[in-house]
């Protein structure tokens, strides 16, 4: 079944076209979840509610554009939804701080390390952290999504790239 066929049928409410669907685009979108969460569980939640957005608003997809952009677009905004709505995006302050550059030269970590340092950030951190270095959205871009100024938005990139630097740096101590 192509695509459009697929999409059509979902709209139409059919199940085996949904779970067809579900099959082609979970692992994309899980791992889009598992970047904005904190651990596998919490990303598998974040999958099924996308999911359930996406065929709750799939009459809405007219064919102008890409699908895989429009499910990923309801992907993130609704795992930005559910964090905005459960307060995790709360800043305590939005001063702004020069951007720090986190310098993984010669630290010998592995992609996977780096990955876990990122997802052991706390929420607004890694959530600004990698819509502006993994999606490459604009602070303000990142502002209007999560509802915070485009100050905070620097701010809690600074701070984020300062905690991995810190952790990286502590890496290398303990390669040493």
């Amino acid at each position: 079944m192509d695509l459009e066929e697929l999409i059509h049928n979902c709209k139409k409410g059919n199940r085996q076209a949904q779970a067809e669907l579900y099959r082609r685009y979970s692992g994309i979108l899980f791992g889009m979840c598992l970047k904005y969460s904190r651990n596998k569980t919490e990303a598998e939640d974040n999958l099924h509610d996308s999911f359930m957005t996406i065929f709750d608003k799939v009459d809405q997809f007219s064919f102008k554009g890409s699908f895989e952009g429009w499910i990923k677009r309801i992907t993130v905004n609704t795992v930005l939804q559910k964090y905005r709505k459960d307060q995790y995006l709360n800043v305590v302050s939005e001063n702004t701080e020069d951007e720090v550059e986190v310098e993984t030269e010669g630290a010998d970590i592995s992609l996977s390390t780096l990955l876990g340092y990122i997802q052991e950030l706390p929420h607004k951190y890694r959530l600004t952290f990698n819509l502006y270095v993994l999606d490459g959205h604009s602070h303000k871009e990142i502002s209007e999504m999560l509802g915070t100024s485009t100050g905070t938005s620097k701010s809690n990139l600074a701070r984020a790239k300062a905690i991995l630097r810190d952790k990286i740096e502590k890496a290398k101590i303990n390669i040493a």
